[in-house]
Order: C-alpha cells, then sequence, then structure tokens
C-alpha cells in the first residue's frame, strides 16, 4: 500500500486524539470539539484546509497526525465495522423465514 500512495497526492489529515485535555483551558477543550474529537483514541479525517491545520496546531500535542489520501478516508460506522472482531462462526440459514 505504501507504493499506492505514493502515487496518489496525500488529500487529508488523519487525526487521533491520543492525550485528554481534561486539565487544559476551555479554548483548547472547544478546539478539539471543532475538530470533531470527544474521547482519547478517537480519529477523524479532516480535507487539507488552512482552516484545519490551524486547529491541529493549536491541539498539536494532544494529537497524532497523518497525511493520508481520499481512498484512505473511512466514516465513522467504516471504523467501527474494521474495529469489530469477527463473530467466530457463519449463519448460513435460518428456520424462520
Amino acid at each position: 500500500t505504501k507504493v499506492a500512495s505514493k502515487s496518489e497526492p496525500n488529500t487529508h489529515f488523519k487525526i487521533t486524539l491520543r492525550r485528554s485535555a481534561i486539565a487544559l483551558g476551555e479554548r483548547k477543550k472547544e478546539t478539539l470539539v471543532a475538530l470533531g474529537l470527544h474521547r482519547r483514541m478517537q480519529t477523524v479525517y479532516h480535507v487539507h484546509s488552512p482552516e484545519a491545520a490551524g486547529k491541529i496546531l493549536k491541539v498539536k500535542e494532544l494529537v497524532e497526525v497523518e497525511n493520508v489520501p481520499a481512498k484512505a478516508v473511512r466514516s465513522q460506522s467504516e471504523q467501527r465495522k474494521e474495529r469489530k472482531a469477527s463473530r467466530g462462526y457463519q449463519v448460513e440459514g435460518t428456520k424462520l423465514g
């Protein structure tokens, strides 16, 4: 995948909240909310823009940022499905219908 990422331009920031902002000021907390980050280890994606870059710089001590191409962007439900463990079995048919 590293070869594919070099051919495609990086168009999004992948932002993960690594540290809590509990003891920090309201401005930092509001910046995290503006980025869409509410919980530790939560990941959000933002398009490259000066506004997003400025918000990231305000909370740079708390977040981890990667540049990713558009095809690597995942919605919240897609991220949840990727994290979910497999059931360990498959249902092939039911008697209910």
